[in-house]
């Protein structure tokens, strides 16, 4: 079975998320039920939205053939659930208790879920397709604040027969009121309240449409009783009734529900589809997690409030709902083809699958948009709350799907980085505080975090090819690597400009390193490389040489003292108190019983001893460690830190691996070495982030099958029995590290772009014919090797070259483009030509 397709218990964990960047998400269920409700500005793990559903019946001539909520079986929480009511048995709002189908076959590619529902007592083949528009470059229509559904029936009876589909959708506030709209391309169920004004947090509306064909009923409110009251007189109404009768009441109420149902006859044989969408519009968000309140004119406190960005382009949820109806086409074909093309590509079946789970959270509550459209993460979120404001720059530099798929979002990133992170010395706050403006952290500088912001900025720039967008950011990317050499830095990273570490580093695993370490020194080195090229672009010649002579040394340096003859180590003595004698505060990370210094890594192997060389192999940095060192120690790395199964592996710090699950931790002590009385935190753990990028690594330094074997390992601790596919945890769900996984698409292609010299290259890792998908900031669309024919085909935008690069060619005949032949030289494996491409260029020669 293809590990896309759950059936049986690997339904169970299952929550796709249904919505658009930065909007928040409705789950889809493994068998077809509405979860995680976190449409709100913050997380919602676990929740309902009262008995939101679907249901199907089919009739003959007026009479009930079978009726039954769209859903599977609910396996889970029989009992009930803990904290809500453990003992009292499933909820009702399950819709466990109503007929619903036997059987349930869920596939997901994200960004799109079918489900395929049968039983033998429902006269036909029921289909759901769920999703939310993820077309490339286009973050407008990816970020729509609606869940797609289609719901695909083929009538498998003798006779003709009507399908009626029901949607059913909570109002989720207080002070309900329930309109029914319509006009030439909705017709829907509006739900707002009067409890809150319009520039109040829990100001908002949800919309229930369906496009125009069909035959419609609703009730624009259940019956307000009791009990279940409404809820049994909706089912009866439902099965008994022919249609819907309206029921409406005078005055506003409280968490109504309201229904609407869609009816067509189907001929035998033959099949119909019927389109909901549930839109959803909360416009305003505030900062719960860390309150930022002003002084009304009556002196009273108020948060402050901004907006989403969606809420700039929709009114309400009902404007989103028609947009979505109306432009259903062609939202679909960009969606589907941006799914066809990652499920085409012929890269290992679990480096696909990566890839398209780990996107996902692109669409989950982990990420929201600021009222101008910029973009802001959590690291991850807890149940109702986000995990780790402030677009973590240590943990997002690890995040390679936003930079390709949508890059004037990652460079929005960059802008607010420095535009409000930055202080008048250099040092970059690691965290983003909302609202933008607000006093930023005092913490210290996160040198992981920091150096990665000068990597992050040089790919932008080769992406977007904008010496004018480098222009006007340079100032403050050459401040924050200056910050390494400032004496205004208090943790003196690199005081003497040696190239050496020499300070106190705050890192992703939140502690310190003291002196050297392969790690970081990496990051520092590759962001001097990168501040080289940018400087010598823009004509700072004397800093661009500076840069150069820095790193040289540093490197040269590394590679003499941090080799160990197996791996790259750190270079500090644990038992010297005096090394922490110079930075304040540094006294809490000694350890009287052992003598040493906590919280390092001393001898250890270290998972990401040489992450810099993944960010640099991505984006055309060059060699930052010898290739013979880099050699050894990933077949070192791997050996000692890549756990087949966790039977034998103790772990004091949080599981993400168990049992026969295989893994790779952060940080190993082979036989022979030293141990820290207390190593650094997190060292037993299996951190997907990492094992992706260290996957990464090995693919692009020629280790394929053990990189191929690191993912597996992955995605294997994600089948749907134990885990959810579409969540990979680290420190709270929808974790962002995670999406290091985007970045095996261009490894495995061996995608190269260098934007300001319009030229982009592809040298696949892996021989014979090979498939991928590339993405740039004015293009994307799919590179194609087969025997000594290339294509590279434009899907979307517009590709103008001066360049490029295919080393695999001894010689080309012929270079197409959009068909036509062209004119070029073809030298050192590149292709010089006058490229200006709408469609495709193909190339064809021979292969070496």
């Amino acid at each position: 079975m293809k590990n896309t397709v759950f059936k049986g218990n690997r339904l169970n964990e299952i929550s796709f998320p249904l919505g658009g960047i930065g909007t928040g998400c409705i789950g889809l269920a493994g068998n077809g039920r509405l979860i995680d409700w976190e449409i709100f500005n913050r997380p919602n793990k676990g929740s309902t939205n009262g008995y939101s559903h679907f249901a199907v019946k089919a009739t003959k001539k007026g009479k009930l053939v079978d009726a039954r909520v769209i859903n599977g079986d609910v396996n889970t929480d029989l009992a009930g659930t803990l904290g809500r009511g453990f003992g009292s048995g499933l909820t009702a709002g399950s819709m466990a208790g109503f007929p619903h189908f036997k059987n349930c076959v869920f596939t997901g590619e994200f960004p799109i879920a079918k489900v395929d529902f049968s039983d033998e007592a429902f006269p036909g083949k029921m289909r759901l397709y769920a999703w939310n528009p993820l077309i490339p470059l286009n973050d407008r229509d990816s970020g729509i604040p609606a869940a797609f559904f289609e719901f695909e029936i083929t009538n498998t009876s003798g006779e003709a027969l009507d399908y009626t589909v029901c949607g059913v959708l909570m109002n989720p506030y207080g002070g309900s009121v329930n309109d029914y709209v319509s006009d030439a391309n909705i017709r829907g169920l509006y739900l707002h309240q009067t409890n809150c004004p319009p520039d109040s947090a829990g100001f908002g509306d949800v919309t229930l449409a369906a496009g125009q064909d069909g035959d419609v009923s609703y009730q624009q409110y259940w019956y307000r009783g009791s009990w279940h009251d409404g809820l049994e007189r909706y089912w009866r109404n439902f099965t008994e009734q022919p249609e819907f009768e309206n029921r409406t009441y005078p005055e506003p109420g409280s968490y109504d529900h309201a229904a609407m149902a869609i009816r067509k006859s189907i001929a035998p044989g033959k099949t119909q589809r019927f389109r909901y969408v549930i839109s959803w519009s909360s416009p305003n968000c505030v900062n719960y997690w860390s309150r930022y309140v002003v002084k009304d004119e009556n002196g009273n406190e108020k948060d402050v409030t901004w907006k989403n960005y969606y809420a700039t382009q929709y009114e309400n949820s009902t404007v989103s709902s028609a947009y979505a109806l109306t432009e259903w086409e062609r939202l679909w074909k960009g969606t589907k083809r941006y799914h066809d093309e990652l499920f085409g590509v012929t890269l290992p079946a679990e480096v696909t699958e990566a890839i398209s789970a780990t996107t996902s959270v692109l669409k989950s509550p982990t990420v929201m948009r600021l009222e101008n459209g910029e973009f802001y993460g959590w690291e991850g979120t807890w149940e109702n709350t986000g995990s780790c404001e402030g677009t973590c720059t240590h943990v997002w530099n690890y995040a390679y799907a936003l930079c390709f798929l949508f890059p004037q979002l990652e460079r929005s990133i960059r802008e607010t980085d420095f535009k409000y992170n930055q202080d008048e010395n250099g040092r970059m706050a690691f965290r983003l505080t909302l609202p933008l403006g607000r006093e930023r952290s005092g913490f210290r500088a996160c040198l992981d975090g920091q150096m990665g912001g000068v990597i992050k900025t040089y790919r932008e720039w080769k992406l977007c090819g904008n010496d004018d967008w480098l222009r006007e950011h340079w100032p403050a990317v050459k401040k924050s690597l200056e910050y390494a050499w400032s004496d205004k830095n208090p943790d003196m990273w690199d005081r003497d400009q040696d190239g050496v570490l020499e300070g106190r580093q705050h890192h992703t695993l939140d502690v310190e390193l003291f002196g050297p370490s392969s790690w970081l020194q990496g990051f520092y080195l590759a962001a001097l490389k990168c501040a080289a090229e940018m400087a010598e672009r823009l004509g700072e010649t004397e800093a661009a040489e500076k840069y150069r002579g820095i790193f040289l040394k540093g490197q040269k340096w590394s590679e003499e003292n941090l080799f160990n003859g197996k791996w790259y180590c750190q270079k500090l003595d644990l038992t010297d108190r005096t090394y922490l004698d110079r930075f304040e505060g540094a006294e809490a990370y000694w350890n009287d019983e052992s003598g040493e210094i906590k919280y390092q890594i001393g001898e250890g192997c270290l998972l990401d001893q040489c992450l810099a060389q993944w960010h640099a192999n991505i984006n055309g940095i060059g060699c930052v460690f010898d290739k013979k060192h880099l050699r050894t120690a990933l077949k070192n790395v791997y050996k000692n830190n890549f756990m087949p199964d966790m039977r034998s592996h103790y772990n004091t710090f949080r599981l993400f691996a168990v049992n026969d699950e295989a893994g790779a931790v952060i940080c190993s002590f082979p036989k022979g070495i030293k141990t820290p009385a207390i190593p650094i935190p997190y060292a037993q753990e299996s951190m997907h982030g990492f094992e992706y990028a260290f996957a990464g690594l090995l693919i692009s330094e020629g280790m394929v099958k053990e990189g191929v074997s690191v993912v597996k390992a992955i995605r294997d601790r994600y089948r749907g029995d134990n885990r959810n596919p579409w969540n990979e945890i680290e420190c709270g769900s929808n974790y962002a590290r995670s999406m290091a996984s985007y970045a095996l698409m261009p490894i495995f292609s061996g995608f190269r772009f260098a934007m300001q010299d319009k030229a982009i290259g592809f040298c696949p890792v892996t021989e014979g014919d090979f498939r991928s998908i590339w993405a740039i900031d004015s293009a994307w669309g799919r590179f194609e090797r087969r025997g000594g024919r290339t294509e590279i085909k434009v899907i979307a935008g517009r590709l103008s070259l001066a360049e490029l690069e295919l080393p695999y060619y001894s010689k080309v005949n012929s270079v197409m483009i959009d068909g036509k032949p062209s004119e070029f030289t073809f030298r050192g494996g590149k292709i010089i030509a006058a490229i200006d491409a709408g469609r495709s260029i193909s190339v064809a020669g021979e292969l070496k």
